[in-house]
């Protein structure tokens, strides 16, 4: 019924905006694999605009985003804004071209860029980003160390992604359940349970952090953040991306003029 209702509000969007989604995808709790009951749809995609708006002096936005609706909480990026994202090693688009949930993907859009994300993986910026999350996450731990079940989750696939990007030295998953093969038996049957515990919960429900898995968190935080400060920095060639904007973009404007041609709507096929 949900479903229904993306593709329906993803059409919308594209006819409003003068914009083709190129792919959709789920990006919260939903795709992660420790959904809520009372989770938002977090609806995230990539688009492009015809060539001639690229070459315009008035600039267009890059981003759109919509208020949340009925669960429903829907953001997009222009295809120029996620190339430069995945430039600058960004996790995010990295993630995103995981999903497990796919809403919609115009070709092999999805796998083509995602195999040219592999080559703009900055060890470093990856660990510390996940780092960030987790242990501004970790702030929301009370004096008595409970925690909203949300955040606990927010500290744990974070470091998990840290820890693989540093050991596995390539992009981390994005769902849960791979990363838990880095956890240490006892402690993977902890965080087990709490996804148990989260799939009935709701994500403002306060759970007390078992020791153990609380000092494991301690531990590989400080161990990630010292084994990767002196990682270096690294800087990549745009030229593939900027073949693959050139290329993604024109042929879609070659579909569109087809479209028109044969009197059909220019809009993605659901």
């Amino acid at each position: 019924m949900m479903r229904a209702e993306i593709l329906s509000k993803l059409q919308e969007i594209e006819k409003e905006n003068g914009i083709e989604i190129l792919y959709a995808c789920e990006s919260g709790s939903r795709g992660w694999g420790f959904a809520s009951p009372d989770s938002d749809y977090d609806v995230r995609f990539i688009y492009a605009r015809s060539q001639s708006s690229y070459l315009s002096i008035v600039p267009k936005a890059d981003q759109l985003s919509f208020p949340i609706n009925n669960d429903l909480d829907i953001y997009g990026w222009d295809l120029q804004k996620a190339l430069r994202l995945i430039l600058n090693s960004n996790t995010t688009p990295f993630e995103w071209l995981q999903s497990p949930v796919i809403y919609f993907e115009k070709g092999d859009f999805k796998q083509a860029l995602f195999e040219l994300c592999a080559l703009y993986f900055n060890q470093r910026k990856n660990i510390h980003h996940y780092l960030g999350i987790a242990r501004g996450a970790l702030e929301s731990i009370t004096a008595d160390a409970e925690i909203k079940i949300k955040k606990l989750f927010y500290i744990l696939r974070p470091l998990l992604a840290a820890k693989w990007c540093l050991e596995r030295k390539c992009i981390a998953p994005m769902e849960m359940f791979p990363l838990m093969d880095l956890l240490p038996q006892d402690v993977h049957k902890l965080v087990f349970i709490l996804i148990g515990i989260k799939a009935k919960a709701n994500e403002g429900q306060l759970v007390k952090i078992n020791g153990n898995l609380l000092n494991y968190i301690f531990l590989e935080l400080d161990y990630c953040m010292n084994a990767s400060a002196h990682l270096p920095k690294e800087y990549f060639d745009p030229k593939p991306l900027n073949d693959f904007f050139t290329e993604t973009i024109a042929e879609n404007d070659n579909q569109r003029f087809k479209n028109r041609r044969s009197d059909t709507v220019g809009m993605c096929k659901w």
